[in-house]
């Protein structure tokens, strides 16, 4: 009954949209943007935060008029930061963070924006690498580990800023192509060409990028970070496709196929496997 519910209320969105296009092709283009970067779920309240983020330093940092919220785990001088994806928050990790604790390793985690404690409503990839490079200049990490579009905004900062200090990166069921995720929005609300077409050309305009090239298959040709690409055959949110994208141009990372996980890839053999990758010298 919910799957219902929901479809009908995807459609019926859709619909509103398309029809709004031919009046107000602006406004229905504004509107279909604000739908595709508003996270509806993931933030959390100060004073009610969950167990796992409730034993680290908290720190909130300032970028322009925006604020963002990070979490530490002290340890060694070797930093690891930890990058969430879509409607989720730096609880996420909770499952992988007492593996992370017996590295003896620092560990930073970070609320995107629009999510956690951290500030706005509007979640895009630019503009969460623009927080992670500015965690990073802080902390200065060797690793991240980056989930979802937590994956693609963590190697599109790496493309983006190239920095010189992180020598290894992991992606749990990321995605590649940026076009797909908004080609598979579109089919979702089932948007007419109209639509789709202003909403491509917004977003090209908003970040000056070009939506047909803005893939992490292209951002990690020339990358010599090591790293793992980890992805479910079953995952129903990131297509497996996605992650063999990026396997084929990064010649420096492992790939590693479950099955099983779903797009959540909580596992404990594959954090085992995370683990030596990250404490091993080569």
């Amino acid at each position: 009954m919910q799957k219902i519910r929901k479809f009908i209320i995807t459609k019926s969105v859709g619909l509103y949209i398309n029809t709004l296009s031919w009046f107000y092709p602006k406004k229905a283009t504004l509107l279909a943007y604000r739908l595709f970067s508003t996270p509806r779920e993931g933030r959390l309240i100060k004073d009610a935060l969950p167990n796992v983020l409730k034993d680290a330093e908290t720190q909130t940092i300032h970028l322009g008029d925006d604020h963002f919220q990070i979490y530490i785990w002290p340890g060694s001088d070797t930093v690891t930061l930890l990058v969430h994806g879509w409607e989720s928050n730096a609880s996420r990790w909770e499952q992988l963070l007492p593996h992370l604790k017996a590295t003896g390793n620092t560990i930073v985690a970070i609320d995107a924006p629009a999510h956690g404690l951290s500030s706005g409503s509007e979640f895009n990839v630019p503009q969460y690498a623009k927080f992670i490079d500015k965690v990073i200049k802080l902390y200065q990490p060797k690793h991240i580990i980056g989930h979802s579009i937590g994956g693609i905004s963590s190697v599109y900062f790496q493309h983006h800023y190239n920095n010189h200090g992180l020598e290894k990166m992991v992606l749990l069921g990321a995605p590649s192509d940026f076009k797909i995720l908004l080609t598979n929005y579109v089919r979702l609300l089932w948007l007419n060409n109209k639509v789709r077409d202003y909403l491509f050309d917004n977003i090209k305009e908003k970040f000056e990028i070009d939506i047909d090239v803005f893939s992490g298959q292209l951002f990690l040709v020339n990358t010599q970070i090591k790293g793992i690409i980890a992805h479910d055959l079953a995952d129903e949110v990131v297509a497996f496709s996605e992650a063999q994208k990026l396997a084929e141009t990064w010649k420096h990372a492992e790939f590693i196929q479950t099955s099983g996980l779903g797009h959540s890839m909580h596992d404990e053999v594959l954090y085992q496997k995370i683990i030596a990758f990250l404490t091993s010298e080569n």
